[in-house]
């Protein structure tokens, strides 16, 4: 069975960086089209960003030109870079497969971005 652990949160300034990794247990399961997805308080899931199989990728409008999802297949991770971060994207940020299957669920990594 395939587990994602998401990993890199934390507490930060507004205007500071993370980056969030995503690391799958089974051999190259990140060639699937992935995606990191968050949930804010009171929130419904969102997906953010998201990587094809071929490596195309797509952003959400609030955090295109401040995001970018990339991937390293040997390593089985899929990344997110935070740059520019506003308190707006405090939220437990998920990776799962893009569309997502509820079983790829993992515990997600908290973002706190202070103002």
């Amino acid at each position: 069975q395939v587990q994602l652990v998401e990993s890199g949160g934390g507490l930060v300034q507004a205007g500071r960086s993370l980056r969030l990794s995503c690391t799958a247990s089974v051999s190259y399961f990140t060639i699937n089209a992935m995606g990191w997805y968050r949930q804010a308080p009171g929130k419904q899931r969102e997906l953010v960003a998201s990587i094809s199989s071929r490596g195309g990728t797509n952003y959400a409008d609030s955090v295109k030109g401040r995001f970018t999802i990339s991937r390293d297949n040997a390593k089985n991770t899929v990344y997110l870079q935070m740059n520019s971060l506003k308190p707006d994207d405090t939220a437990v940020y998920y990776c799962n497969t893009n569309p997502y299957f509820e079983q790829y669920w993992g515990q997600g990594t908290q973002v706190t971005v202070s103002s």
